[in-house]
């Protein structure tokens, strides 16, 4: 009996097991095509993005005319501001700035970074849970939590249209579950009536390409000995800030999702061993000083994983 018992359990087991992956499968399945219809429908979304500090309106519009990617963000109350992506340029226009071109493939903070993630490399790191169905803008949606395995990071909640497959609600959630930033459609179009709402900008003369000066491949002595999981360096810079007679160090971290940055600076003559943070939203930055060098991390991570980052800094290749 007792060997039948547990021949049950066994096979019982391997089923929970076998439901976890199948759910986990099926949610990264809808994150994905999420991800294509964001990036192949010709689409209009006006939306709200709900901060700490506040509230904006805007409206996104997304289409591909002529084989051509065409791509408007534009702040809908107050002063007019406005992005243009055509092709692989974004220019930028708002007022009392000249207008400018930059190259690029999608415009940052137009909707939240999940929409543009590489989601097959983020199952590495996130667990993708669906939580069930609801409505948002009269929509009937999947509701999938992306959650990160390690629990050093900050998770996602994604409300995603059953028929077209476009975001319509995303939530930024901190380690206690508190909401950070809301992404939330008010209404949307998708098809060819945008493309022809949007071909004018085809033809449209954008302000001149503004070229990055190329930066030298720096070499640094000091490292960060601790990273979560899966964050790799993207790019390294030495600069001269104009309130600093000594140049900042700095190396840029991303996961493919959230990304944060290490700097590091000489600190001011007899400076004393210190350590303090500052969160607004999504962006934390804690600094500590030791061994009179002033070390900050500022970006998308939760206070204790900043001050673990921090802390694992290696200045000359020794812990100080």
């Amino acid at each position: 009996m007792k060997q039948l018992w547990f021949a049950i359990s066994i096979f019982a087991g391997s089923l929970f097991v076998s439901n976890i992956a199948s759910a986990q499968d099926s949610s990264e399945a809808m994150l994905q095509q999420m991800n294509g219809a964001s990036q192949s429908l010709s689409y209009e979304l006006a939306y709200i993005n709900i901060t700490k500090q506040g509230i904006e309106s805007l409206r996104y519009r997304h289409a591909i005319y002529n084989n051509q990617l065409l791509s408007q963000l534009l702040q809908m109350d107050g002063p007019r501001r406005e992005v243009l992506l055509r092709g692989n340029e974004i220019s930028y226009f708002e007022p009392g700035l000249e207008p400018f071109t930059l190259n690029g493939d999608h415009i940052v903070d137009a909707l939240p970074s999940i929409i543009f993630s590489d989601i097959k490399q983020l199952s590495q790191y996130y667990n993708f849970i669906s939580v069930g169905r609801t409505r948002v803008a009269d929509r009937p949606c999947e509701v999938i939590r992306i959650v990160s395995r390690d629990g050093l990071r900050f998770s996602y909640i994604v409300w995603i249209d059953e028929s077209s497959k476009l975001p319509l609600r995303v939530d930024l959630l901190d380690r206690d579950g508190e909401t950070l930033e809301q992404f939330r459609v008010i209404s949307f179009t998708v098809g060819d009536q945008v493309s022809t709402a949007m071909a004018s900008l085809a033809q449209l003369t954008l302000p001149p390409l503004l070229k990055l000066p190329a930066t030298d491949k720096v070499n640094f002595s000091w490292q960060a000995s601790w990273l979560p999981q899966g964050f790799k360096e993207v790019s390294r810079s030495r600069r001269t800030l104009p309130s600093l007679t000594e140049p900042v160090e700095s190396r840029l971290y991303s996961d493919g999702l959230f990304s944060f940055s290490v700097n590091i600076s000489s600190a001011a003559a007899g400076a004393a061993v210190s350590e303090q943070f500052l969160r607004q939203g999504r962006r934390t930055i804690h600094t500590e000083t030791r061994n009179n060098t002033d070390i900050t991390v500022v970006g998308e991570l939760p206070p204790s994983t900043a001050k673990r980052v921090a802390n694992s800094i290696t200045l000359n290749g020794r812990k100080s």
